[in-house]
């Protein structure tokens, strides 16, 4: 769930996981993690409009929202009170505002602290939480199971944390999405996302080889 969050609102490592299992403090200059009171539900009311779910709804009102935002309490780029927002996506398993939402109610069953992060899981009554350490080797896994050094042409060696972050900036430009609106969903203040996007994707290429064999007329208009 951690995983699919990241990757749809295309989050930093230290936003969604801790650097160890316990809790830990941090100061005011670092990126915070989101937390329970960050997460915010809405649903469509009869009219089609959308209205803010009770924090305290009932689990099938928070599983059936129409969209999720996370509210940037500070990151790395000094941003503060910046909503990011996705809606639903029409899978229940794969989708971030649903892995949103099992991941409000896990903890909301155990804590009635919201300042809770979204990286706290709760085994034999105790608050442990998901590592860096825990996303880079569950992302290595799935990659190796899915093969990629044969069909994807990248190297295990290649995927680690900032993978998430990259890949769903790349699914975002693959999809149309201009740069601008990539930039305001990866919170970028300058132009360093285009790094993100990688142009060795094949799918970049696609399409232009044609294009470009095509003779088009043309009149240089600064010859006088």
């Amino acid at each position: 769930d951690l995983a699919m969050i990241a990757f749809y609102y295309l989050l930093r490592i230290g936003e969604y996981t801790n650097k160890g299992e316990g809790v830990q403090e941090t100061n005011a200059t670092q990126t915070q993690q989101f937390k329970l009171k960050d997460v915010a539900f809405f649903g469509t009311n009869s009219r089609g409009a959308l209205y803010r779910i009770s924090p305290n709804a009932r689990p099938f009102e928070i599983m059936n929202a129409t969209c999720a935002t996370l509210k940037l309490d500070n990151q790395k780029n000094g941003w503060k009170g910046v909503c990011i927002n996705h809606e639903h996506n029409g899978d229940n398993v794969h989708c971030a505002v649903r892995a949103l939402g099992r991941r409000y109610l896990h903890i909301r069953q155990h804590s009635t602290n919201d300042t809770t992060p979204l990286s706290a899981y709760f085994a034999d009554g105790k608050a442990k939480f998901v590592t860096d350490q825990h996303i880079r080797e569950s992302i290595k896994r799935a990659a190796t199971a899915l093969m990629y050094p044969t069909t994807r042409g990248t190297p295990i060696s290649l995927i680690n944390t900032h993978s998430l972050r990259i890949g769903g900036a790349c699914a975002l430009a693959l999809a149309g999405y201009s740069d601008t609106q990539i930039q305001k969903m990866g919170r970028w203040r300058g132009a360093t996302f285009k790094e993100y996007v990688r142009e060795n994707l094949s799918n970049y290429a696609e399409g232009m080889s044609q294009a470009m064999k095509k003779v088009r007329g043309f009149v240089n208009i600064d010859a006088g």
